[in-house]
């Protein structure tokens, strides 16, 4: 059932979203759960959530609470995840429950996305300001 008013890309940028937001859910961060979901031509083709690398310990902070600086962004984990498959981001979308980082946005301009929809805006913008700068679509999607 369509909600009336809302244009179709929008009804599916809400639900990749809510998905995103459920993918984020597999993190064992405790400071912050971030999700992200890389879609082209209306598939999923990857997706990540923050977390260590491969064969390091589910821990994400210190004992101080301080995220450790391996440990990988949702976005970076989806990158990365796409690249040992046989998809292509060339053209894709990336849902991601919180604004890009200025690291992840160069990861993101440089595999061919060419939109970005996120949730929350991280404290720092450098990210969405690169990817404007890049000519990335940019947009925020506010919660339901």
């Amino acid at each position: 059932m369509e909600t009336p008013n809302i244009d179709k890309q929008t009804q599916y940028d809400r639900r990749y979203m809510r998905m995103a937001r459920t993918w984020a859910e597999n993190s064992y961060c405790v400071r912050r759960k971030v999700g992200a979901l890389l879609v082209k031509n209306q598939m999923i083709i990857s997706d990540g959530y923050n977390g260590t690398p491969s064969g390091f310990p589910n821990k994400c902070e210190d004992e101080n609470n301080v995220s450790y600086p391996y440990v990988l962004h949702a976005e970076a984990n989806a990158l990365t995840k796409v690249a040992r498959s046989n998809n292509s981001s060339e053209g894709a979308t990336l849902y991601v429950t919180a604004s890009p980082c200025l690291e992840c946005s160069k990861l993101i301009i440089q595999s061919g996305i060419r939109r970005v929809v996120y949730g929350e805006t991280y404290r720092l913008t450098e990210g969405i300001d690169l990817l404007k700068q890049a000519g990335i679509e940019v947009v925020k999607l506010d919660e339901e």
